[in-house]
């Protein structure tokens, strides 16, 4: 477990997600928006399939487009 996983697994668990960069803090809503959360938290980032990690990144360009139109 990498030491941003450690962090969402603390006690305070808003100032972990405050720690992360933009980028990664989206990536983590956008992981539980899609329910994959417990497949992270189980077998890390790397357990997750080629479509699945498109999705996510599918999705944060998507978001990043919106928020600077």
């Amino acid at each position: 477990m990498g030491r941003k996983d450690a962090l969402l697994y603390g006690a305070n668990r808003r100032n972990a997600l405050a720690a992360l960069s933009r980028q990664e803090r989206m990536k983590y809503e956008i992981a539980q928006e899609l329910g994959l959360m417990d497949k992270v938290r189980s077998v890390g980032w790397a357990g997750l399939t080629a479509q699945e990690t498109g999705r996510i990144g599918g999705l944060i360009g998507q978001r990043r487009r919106q928020n600077h139109s």
